[in-house]
């Protein structure tokens, strides 16, 4: 992080066509100060960090620009989904993951599905897993179970739980049924 705020305080000096000698004076820092921030080798305070920004005219977040950590993204064309096989999937239901980011900063793990229901014979399993569960309804009609309840879904509607309850479709009213759903649950190890 040190050699990051360094290139930075350089390269903003120099855009602003300071000498590090000026830039010292301006900050109040001796000339040995700032040639070691800018080389990365200390670890300037917050205090000193806030002065050299306000000299440089940027926030105090532009001299950490260049530490920022990459924050992986995923597209996903249409159609280009993978399908994968989950519990349901015996039963006759489609699992397209839209997307998936591995290990993460935010210490919570997300699994978008579309899940598409077509065969009016099929058997429905009772799901229950990690996590929590959002379940928005794009086509079709269905009698959703979870826990002891039932909710009817239709073009729309949405539907967040406890995934750790017993839940699933119950009965499909109209077909073809497609929804999103988005399963998250914490990382583990």
């Amino acid at each position: 992080m040190e050699a990051a705020i360094g290139r930075e305080v350089r390269a903003l000096r120099r855009a602003r066509a300071l000498t590090a000698a000026e830039l010292a004076a301006q900050a109040g820092l001796s000339g040995g100060m700032l040639s070691k921030i800018e080389n990365g080798q200390i670890s300037p305070s917050l205090t000193t960090l806030m002065t050299l920004a306000d000299v440089l005219s940027v926030p105090l977040t532009a001299l950490l620009r260049r530490f920022e950590e990459v924050r992986p993204a995923m597209h996903v064309r249409a159609g280009t989904g993978l399908d994968v096989a989950r519990a349901g999937t015996r039963a006759g239901h489609q699992y397209t993951l839209l997307g998936h980011i591995g290990a993460n900063t935010s210490g919570v793990t997300v699994e978008p599905y579309l899940i598409t229901l077509g065969a009016p014979h099929d058997v429905f399993p009772t799901f229950q897993h990690a996590g929590v569960e959002f379940i928005h309804m794009l086509e079709g009609v269905v009698e959703y179970r979870h826990a002891d309840r039932f909710y009817r879904l239709e073009p729309g509607d949405s539907l967040f739980f406890d995934a750790d309850a017993p839940h699933g479709p119950e009965r499909l009213i109209v077909l073809p049924a497609r929804y999103l759903s988005v399963i998250s649950y914490p990382q583990t190890g």
